[in-house]
C-alpha cells in the first residue's frame, strides 16, 4: 500500500530536519515512527485472547475449588437465586 500524505512546506522542512538529525532519510524516518505507532496498537480482540466456548472457561476457573466447597453450596441456588443474591424471600420454602 502506498499512503499519499500532503504536507505543508514547514512541516516538510521540519521532517527532512529531524531526519538529517538522526541520520534517516525522510521516508526511513517516516517508516519507524509508524513502526512504533503500529507496535503499541493494542491488538484486535481475536487476536488477544483464545476462543473458547464458556463452558470450558468456566471449568478452566473452578478446577482448583474443592469438592468439599461444592458441597456447601445450596440445592435450590438457581431456582431461588434473587433469595441467595438479594435475600428476597423463597420463593418455594
Amino acid at each position: 500500500m502506498t499512503i499519499t500524505l500532503p504536507l505543508q512546506p514547514q512541516e516538510e522542512a521540519r521532517l527532512i530536519a529531524a531526519a538529517q538529525a538522526r541520520g534517516l532519510s525522510p521516508d526511513a524516518l517516516v517508516r519507524e515512527a509508524l513502526d512504533r505507532i503500529l507496535g503499541e496498537a493494542p491488538k484486535p480482540a481475536e487476536e488477544q485472547r483464545e476462543a473458547r466456548p464458556i463452558w470450558e472457561v468456566i471449568l478452566d476457573n473452578m478446577k482448583d475449588v474443592p469438592p468439599e466447597e461444592f458441597a456447601r453450596l445450596p440445592k435450590d441456588g438457581a431456582s431461588e437465586h434473587d433469595h441467595y443474591l438479594y435475600g428476597h424471600p423463597k420463593r418455594n420454602p
